[in-house]
């Protein structure tokens, strides 16, 4: 498929990753949509050439009218998620039922939600990424429902792909190891500095703009489909 041909919907598409995606599928030609919860992301999408629709991503309803908006579509790329930090069992007790529970329906069920509903809009030749993460398959302490949301991510590509197939979607994820982002900015210079330490090579932080190039090329490359890419630079998580 051609950029110049993608209509797509970005979900979490006006922070991070997503708004990465975004801006670069726009500056190729393609057309998009971008759902967020932050309505402060309408400006976003104004800045850049893209529509915007305020979605609930684990709401059937908020993700059926957010599609309703964006109207026909060829691309879904799934980006909403959040992080959680807390330990099995830990000072205060153990690891919290709610935050767990919430974990996994935004990154997990929201992902799925919107794949399933997406799917049935598609049509032939029309592909969905999900966003894994390197701790699907590493997770460190204090990642057990981040972990378990992200590796439901990666296994849903081969199954969902195998489903799909009739009706000509690929499926695909992106598993991305330590990028530079807002949310891992605010942690200060100095921990990002020791987090890039651990990436084999090259040793630094991801580029979302590496992001968007690797979501761009699994559109065009039609042979990619019902697997979970990558993109850590050789991270492995000690």
């Amino acid at each position: 498929m051609q950029m110049k041909d993608v209509s797509a919907i970005i979900t979490g598409g006006a922070s991070g990753l997503g708004a990465a995606t975004a801006e670069a599928f726009v500056a190729a030609g393609a057309t998009v949509t971008i759902f967020d919860r932050d309505r402060a992301g309408a400006d976003f999408a104004n800045r850049i050439g893209a529509a915007f629709a305020q979605v609930d991503v684990t709401d059937e309803t908020s993700v059926t009218a957010g599609l309703d908006q964006a109207g026909a579509i060829n691309v879904a790329i799934n980006c909403a998620g959040i992080a959680t930090a807390e330990k099995t069992l830990g000072r205060d007790g153990p690891h919290r039922q709610d935050s767990f529970t919430r974990t996994i329906d935004i990154n997990l069920n929201g992902t799925f939600n919107v794949a399933r509903l997406a799917a049935a809009r598609i049509g032939p030749g029309g592909v969905i990424i999900n966003t894994a993460s390197v701790a699907a398959f590493d997770g460190q302490k204090g990642q057990a429902a981040y972990a378990a949301s992200k590796a439901g991510i990666a296994g849903l590509s081969l199954p969902m792909a195998r489903d799909l197939a009739r009706n000509g979607i690929r499926v695909m994820a992106i598993a991305p190891g330590i990028f530079r982002t807002p949310m891992l900015e605010s942690l200060g210079q100095e921990v990002m500095d020791g987090l890039a330490q651990d990436v084999t090579y090259p040793a630094r932080l991801g580029d979302p703009a590496e992001f968007a190039a690797l979501a761009r090329f699994i559109v065009e490359c039609d042979y990619l489909n019902g697997t979970t890419i990558r993109l850590d630079g050789a991270l492995r998580m000690p």
